[in-house]
């Protein structure tokens, strides 16, 4: 079969895609810092020596890591809104079921990380006076944000991908712009393409980066 290819009209709206990117990015940022904060507390929870705490966080983030993301936005999107009686747009609704799920990852990368650093760096700054909040934001957090930094930067790649799913409650990331445009210019084969070729570069690019730092800062021990 052949088949004329055909990438002008791509070019010639390619506002759409760049409307797409940009909502994509909003969402990933947005989505980042949530699971940043949250996750730190549910590392800490994790690590407390509060029963109730430790319960908590360990079923927060068991459940989280069980459940598919595209049930996650489906239902925050549906079902939460009509459970807590507000209302919630598509990125609301994407912000809260991604962010929470990558928050739940991000809960065991800290903690990993933190496990990571030696007990006695805990000692050490206890006989100098330090307090458990000085300890953990002066010493541990440091020490344990070196090694964090390429899983990091994995669990960044996967967040991207994970705002794809959006599209799905019609949120205007790319995917779902791509499918809109390839839908008014009859041009699928190229749009896609342009698209896969677009998230190959930049997924590929961090993930080779986080290996390149990993080897860099093992070879720095």
């Amino acid at each position: 079969m052949n088949y004329n290819w055909d990438f002008s009209t791509v070019w010639r709206n390619g506002d759409m895609l760049l409307q797409g990117f940009a909502n994509t990015a909003l969402l990933t940022v947005t989505c980042l810092v949530l699971a940043l904060v949250l996750g730190l507390a549910l590392a800490l929870m994790r690590l407390s020596g509060y029963r109730a705490f430790q319960i908590f966080a360990l079923g927060y983030v068991n459940f989280f890591r069980a459940s598919p993301a595209l049930v996650l936005i489906v239902w925050f999107y549906f079902a939460f809104p009509v459970i807590a009686g507000i209302e919630m747009n598509a990125y609301e609704a994407s912000v809260l079921a991604i962010g929470l799920q990558s928050a739940a990852y991000m809960a065991e990368v800290f903690r990993g990380g933190m496990l990571a650093v030696r007990k006695g760096q805990w000692e050490a700054a206890s006989a100098i006076g330090l307090g458990n909040m000085d300890t953990l934001r002066f010493v541990i957090l440091p020490q344990a944000i070196r090694q964090m930094i390429p899983v990091f930067l994995i669990r960044f790649a996967e967040l991207v991908k994970g705002t794809t799913l959006a599209g799905v409650i019609a949120y205007g990331e790319t995917v779902y712009m791509a499918n809109e445009l390839s839908t008014q210019t009859y041009r699928p084969l190229e749009t896609f393409t342009a698209i896969a070729i677009l998230f190959f570069v930049l997924i590929f690019g961090i993930t080779s980066f986080s290996k390149l730092l990993e080897k860099r800062l093992a070879a720095g021990k």
